[in-house]
């Protein structure tokens, strides 16, 4: 609905409407890496759709907006993103494993820990959503970074960056998850000339710094 609105609002007064779509339109892909001409594998019905299917109907708006009203869209296909300033505590899996090892607490895995995950520094996607906005070509386009990590890895990456001797503990996997994810970025590459510049290794110790000051106070803030 809120798309929906969005576009009207676009079409009165001419503006050019970004919608900020995600890699989940693709559901648990059988195609890897996945390409924006890949449809997706989504499950309409299950305890995900109304995220994958919310998503890939605001692109299914944009494109008609687009098509029938000739509003002016971009479309972006966000690939999971970590950076400084997130929710400590939003369930994300990058922020999960960073607040817990922080706070001493097992990183939480579901699964074997075997599924895979792109991760891009918040900096790299703000480029591309810069380019994206200021050429001419409507999307979708990918973003994210190509960098693929099992999440047994991530955990590894964030053991060696806080603290060495964190703990993993395994939970039972949620429904729909899936196996792996890691785009294709040859067409924003060769048509908004972007591609993400920092590492995970670069990146995570950016974002530790900031998670870490603001647990420290909000522990102070308990009187721990």
């Amino acid at each position: 609905m809120g798309t929906l609105n969005m576009l009207g609002l676009a079409k009165r007064v001419g503006a050019r409407f970004l919608l900020t779509s995600t890699s989940e339109v693709y559901g648990d892909p059988l195609e890897h890496p996945q390409k924006e001409t890949y449809w997706g594998n989504v499950n309409p019905i299950g305890e995900r759709s109304c995220y994958d299917e919310g998503k890939r109907t605001a692109e299914t708006l944009a494109m008609d907006y687009h098509r029938g009203a000739g509003v002016e869209v971009r479309i972006a296909r966000i690939f999971n993103t970590y950076g400084p300033r997130m929710c400590l505590d939003d369930g994300r899996v990058v922020s999960n494993f960073v607040a817990q090892a922080i706070r001493k607490n097992p990183m939480t895995v579901y699964g074997d820990g075997k599924q895979t995950r792109s991760f891009q520094y918040v900096s790299d996607l703000v480029d591309g959503l810069v380019a994206l906005m200021e050429h001419d070509h409507v999307g979708p386009f990918n973003l994210g970074n190509p960098g693929e990590f099992t999440m047994l890895e991530l955990a590894e990456v964030v053991k060696e960056v806080i603290d060495p001797s964190a703990t993993i503990e395994f939970k039972p996997n949620t429904a729909d998850d899936p196996h792996k994810r890691k785009p294709d970025i040859s067409k924003a590459k060769e048509l908004l000339n972007w591609e993400p510049k920092i590492s995970l290794r670069d990146g995570l110790p950016r974002m530790v710094s900031d998670f870490r000051n603001r647990i420290l106070n909000e522990d102070e803030g308990k009187g721990l």
